[in-house]
């Protein structure tokens, strides 16, 4: 049964600045009376200072804190009112704060957004600081640190990346850094980064277009440029190490656990596409390379492939932990077969095609939501100047051929550019009955 090409509906939008910088971006979607707001800031761990990291998502908590004419938790209880749901989040090269509610409180979001963009430093003050702080470490002792396997991608970045590169560390932050951080050193990343000319705004769903950008006006256009934006580090770097990183660490885990790192091609390429695919290809769904040879096989009872997709250069990780009875050494062999085999063993069409309807599903399903079209939209226009990739990504995908695989997978998985974190069980406490212990 020959398959039946998707017509992918194109998204239609409006894309302006206004005087201040800030480029606003409008898609109307009249299906349902729902509209997302979404803003995106060009500001995310790699604009931090070795020092200074983890300030971007310390700002993902602080902007809830209260601004110039709200008071702490103000902003949930405004939209939650209205029936909508709002939240943040950081990346290495972004920040984002979005909300979705019916029709009707469309101007209240975009009043709640330019009120912490142009006052939030009225009400950041060091009570606030020390609270959000205290939050953050939490944050990070829970995901990370108190958390099996939990500093994987921490030691994996760290192994990729030099330090002093802007990829080096994580979005958390380091606790040094986070309890040397000062209200000065906060004031001072929130005036050089948060500011309507690093920025852009995307509304989509069932709204006037022409009420909304009035509104805009109203609420933004009051808000100046800053013309001293730091300028984006400059994060490219060969796919080559130099050799083989290793380290192995002994820590509360169930099990062994094999981290295999990569750097790869950057995002926005022709070639990150391709890593896409392939990674589809090596560990989505029953049908996988890694599920058939590595977990049918019961050399792990869990095994993965993603690439983290990033500006300059991206990186790809495998990971995967050990069955019963199966030894680190073992698994970790078995791992880099499977990997390697993008190399040897071409992509069939039967794995292409399986992989390739994964993906598609995957991106319809994100598509399907006002509240993610315009995180998309912000996003492409942030990252690559042109909110429009939007509807030629899938289609991209989709055209990815096994000769490309192949090519990609040679250049990339390589031994001088692989970085390999083993975590091994803490050996057994002997308790000494002699002591009651």
């Amino acid at each position: 049964m020959s398959a039946i090409a998707t017509a992918y509906p194109k998204i239609e939008f409006t894309d302006e600045k206004l005087k201040n910088g800030l480029r606003l971006i409008m898609s109307v979607e009249r299906l349902v009376p729902i509209v997302a707001v979404n803003l995106w800031y060009s500001v995310g761990s790699r604009n931090e200072a070795p020092g200074k990291t983890g300030l971007a998502h310390l700002f993902e908590h602080m902007m809830f804190e209260g601004s110039a004419h709200l008071k702490k938790g103000d902003h949930f209880k405004h939209v939650q009112s209205m029936g909508g749901q709002n939240n943040a989040s950081t990346s290495a090269v972004r920040t984002n704060y979005f909300e979705w509610a019916p029709s009707h409180g469309l101007e209240t979001m975009l009043w709640l957004e330019a009120d912490r963009m142009g006052g939030l430093l009225e009400a950041l003050n060091q009570e606030t600081l020390d609270n959000q702080r205290d939050v953050v470490k939490n944050e990070r002792r829970q995901t990370s640190e108190n958390q099996p396997y939990g500093t994987w991608i921490e030691e994996t970045t760290n192994n990729l990346f030099a330090e002093g590169h802007p990829y080096h560390h994580t979005v958390i932050g380091s606790m040094d850094d986070l309890d040397a951080a000062s209200l000065k050193d906060v004031k001072a990343f929130f005036s050089s980064h948060y500011a309507p000319n690093n920025a852009v705004l995307s509304i989509v769903g069932d709204f006037d277009p022409k009420q909304a950008r009035e509104w805009v006006v109203k609420y933004f256009g009051k808000i100046p440029a800053n013309k001293k934006i730091p300028p984006t580090p400059d994060t490219e770097v060969p796919f080559d190490l130099g050799g083989e990183a290793r380290k192995s660490i002994r820590d509360r885990v169930p099990a062994p656990g094999v981290f295999i790192s990569y750097r790869s091609p950057a995002d926005g390429t022709r070639e990150n596409d391709v890593m896409t695919v392939a990674g589809a290809v090596l560990s989505v769904g029953f049908g996988s390379r890694m599920y058939q040879r590595l977990v049918r096989e019961q050399y792990a009872i869990q095994a993965q492939f993603f690439t983290n997709a990033q500006p300059g250069v991206s990186w790809s990780a495998a990971f995967g932990v050990a069955a019963p009875g199966i030894f680190n050494e073992v698994l970790e062999t078995e791992m880099l077969k499977v990997i390697d085999s993008l190399k040897t063993e071409p992509v069939t069409d039967e794995e292409l095609a399986r992989a390739k309807a994964q993906l598609e599903s995957q991106i319809i399903a994100r598509f399907s939501t006002v509240a993610s079209r315009a995180d998309s939209l912000s996003e492409n226009a942030s990252l690559f100047g042109d909110p429009g990739r939007v509807n030629d990504q899938l289609s991209e995908l989709m055209s990815i051929t096994p000769e490309e695989i192949s090519k990609v997978a040679s250049e990339v998985f390589t031994k001088e550019n692989r970085a390999v974190i083993t975590y091994l069980p803490k050996p057994a406490e002997v308790k000494d009955k002699r002591k009651g212990r």
